[in-house]
């Protein structure tokens, strides 16, 4: 069974086309048009072991809000269609990774009800091309429209670069553990019998 689904956004300030594979090897082809974000998603592909296909047309001439945002919403409703009926998968997944001296968490439930928490403070206002406020965005985007519960948290901070991607590689790792399969858990896991 292939877990992959190809989700495509067309509206007045972006036009992404998303495909995203689940059980992949690291590999994407990713242009957003902006650099530092096209490197952030690069390293999630890569780190949680996704195929990732992305091409986002965003109003840039703005700023990147629009471009990152919209992307999150398509990233999280890909993954929402990839893992399909949740049947069999460990549904959390946590990760505390380092990064030179950065140190972030990240825990995830795909229990089908949105919750996002983020604490953490940037001190420059961009990284690159990209907007730091905008990384926040981003994951409360995947959030919501994954139906998933996420928190991340900055434990200790340091170089903003480092920052950034630890959060991506440990939000990877960490989806990563949640779709995993476990061979005991033969329905949803869940007292409830469903995920929603």
């Amino acid at each position: 069974m292939s877990r992959k689904a190809t989700v495509t956004r067309d509206t007045k300030e972006t036009q992404i086309q998303l495909t995203l594979e689940l059980d992949g090897s690291g590999s994407s082809s990713i242009d957003t048009g902006v650099g530092f974000f096209n490197h952030m998603m690069e390293g999630f592909t890569r780190h949680g072991l996704f195929n990732l296909t992305l091409k986002v047309n965003g109003d840039l001439e703005v700023d990147d809000h629009h471009t990152i945002e919209d992307t999150g919403i398509v990233l999280g409703t890909a993954i929402a269609q990839a893992v399909g009926d949740k049947k069999g998968i460990c549904r959390y997944g946590s990760m505390i990774l380092p990064m030179d001296e950065t140190l972030v968490l990240c825990a995830i439930d795909l229990c089908g009800r949105p919750y996002f928490s983020f604490e953490g403070e940037f001190t420059r206002d961009k990284v690159g091309d990209m907007e730091t406020e905008m990384i926040r965005e981003f994951f409360y985007a995947i959030s919501y429209s994954a139906g998933m519960n996420l928190h991340m948290k900055i434990l200790t901070g340091g170089n903003n670069h480092h920052m950034a991607e630890a959060l991506f590689k440990a939000f990877a790792k960490a989806l990563d553990a949640a779709v995993s399969f476990d061979g005991r858990i033969t329905d949803v896991l869940s007292t409830k019998g469903t995920l929603s």
